[in-house]
């Protein structure tokens, strides 16, 4: 089998001059990323002509990892696929529009995963999609960054650290050499495919040296100043990242929960769907919590989505279209249900809490949304706040709800035939700012 080649920029012997502290992001980029409130997330890759997770069914070491475990597709198999990788049902616009239809205001996909195979054309390998040996090759980064542009949706770049195909990854003094590689990669994604708008590192609890992380994202700041990193490069950066959970409600630091509207990460012939009432949920309590979600699926080998996956997405794009004025350019609070962190023992999926848990709020401008999920009780008791409840309103169930505020707190009830399938949502007009209100 050929050798295949990694370009990397010359090793520096002189070492570098101290990072300051990451600044992070403008407090303006940060916010208009949080009125978005709803993103689709794709892992894709020459994977899928297998159906196996990406990265993980790989076969072969896993350089940084403690675990002896490894993957159950060979390794020879595993990295040459992409030889048989043809996508000829790949639409970027068709992909957009499904995002755009289920309510999504932001990608991002997988540029680079675990297994190192890169979908966009990297100068540094030619482990790549536009590689001479690889079936399809076409720039599947380009043509997608340039739809989302076209779309109306913001662009963003998964990028995994760790890489189980390079030879430098993790190998002693050699490792200096793929820090290069690596930064080398984020440069070009960052001038060639922008403007992107958020960047998903995963570095699989690597720490900052491993990376060079100061620098690395010194640099990224520098090419997009706007742009929203997570936490995954060693360093807090912008967003925190709880993956397949909900995050409990945190409104002093942005989070984004990503999951999967199935099982898998890739595509997965057989994967089971999250239920419609657990997808919309999921999302309200991201919601409620003042997070965003990151919502994944996997396209098939041959280009297109699964027709029951799009369908899922869309019916959340529905609930969207009718409620959406609760969800989007809110933030969290300031009524927080008690008994959050009440989860049930060994429970699956987008779980709700128990107890005395009833939902949560979100707010923007003079109005507060209640969404309520479970109803522990006939009616929500909430506790008294300084500005007056002048209008109310039932936006999800039927007939109206009733609002009771006194001076030592709020009693809100709708009779059960009338509450809202999945959430029912109640609006509260005030004589004041909503955001004036803190957390209780």
């Amino acid at each position: 089998m050929k050798r295949r080649t990694f370009c990397t920029f010359p090793l520096v012997l002189t070492l570098p001059a101290q990072e300051g502290p990451d600044p992070g992001a403008p407090r303006a980029a940060v916010e208009r990323w949080k009125d978005h409130r709803f993103g689709m997330f794709i892992h894709w890759g020459p994977v899928s002509i297998v159906g196996t997770e990406i990265g993980w069914s790989r076969g072969g070491e896993r350089r940084g990892r403690t675990e002896t475990k490894t993957g159950n597709v060979p390794v020879e198999v595993y990295d040459n696929l992409y030889r048989m990788f043809d996508p000829v049902k790949f639409d970027p616009d068709e992909w957009v529009q499904l995002a755009k239809d289920s309510g999504m205001k932001y990608l991002v996909f997988t540029t680079k995963h675990h297994d190192g195979f890169c979908n966009f054309n990297s100068t540094l390998t030619d482990y790549k999609i536009t590689s001479p040996r690889c079936a399809y090759g076409k720039d599947i980064v380009r043509m997608l960054s340039d739809a989302c542009r076209r779309g109306g949706l913001d662009w963003g770049v998964y990028y995994s650290q760790p890489d189980w195909h390079h030879p430098d990854y993790r190998n002693g003094a050699a490792h200096a050499k793929y820090i290069e590689y690596l930064h080398g990669q984020v440069r070009e994604l960052l001038t060639g495919y922008g403007p992107t708008k958020m960047w998903f590192f995963d570095g699989l609890g690597g720490k900052a040296a491993d990376w060079d992380a100061p620098r690395l994202l010194k640099m990224m700041r520098e090419l997009e100043p706007e742009l929203i990193i997570n936490n995954r490069a060693g360093l807090p950066a912008d967003n925190d990242t709880p993956e397949q959970r909900i995050g409990m409600f945190q409104n002093n630091r942005p989070w984004e929960t990503c999951a999967t509207v199935g099982q898998q990460w890739a595509y997965n012939p057989n994967d089971k769907l999250r239920s419609t009432e657990e997808c919309l949920r999921g999302l309200v309590c991201c919601a409620i919590g003042d997070g965003n979600l990151l919502f994944n699926v996997g396209p098939r080998p041959d280009g297109l989505i699964e027709p029951t996956h799009a369908a899922r997405l869309r019916e959340m794009g529905e609930f969207l279209k009718k409620y959406g004025e609760s969800i989007y350019a809110t933030r969290g609070g300031p009524f927080v249900a008690p008994d959050e962190k009440k989860r049930p023992a060994h429970a699956e999926g987008f779980a709700l809490a128990e107890g005395a848990w009833w939902g949560g709020s979100t707010h923007k401008g003079n109005a507060i949304y209640l969404h309520i999920l479970r109803w522990p009780a006939e009616s929500i008791e909430l506790p008294a706040i300084p500005l007056k409840i002048v209008r109310h309103s039932l936006l999800s169930g039927t007939g109206q709800a009733e609002v009771k505020q006194t001076a030592t707190g709020i009693r809100v009830s709708v009779p059960a035939a009338q509450r809202g399938a999945v959430d029912t949502i109640v609006k509260l007009e005030l004589d004041g700012d909503a955001g004036s209100l803190s957390p209780r």
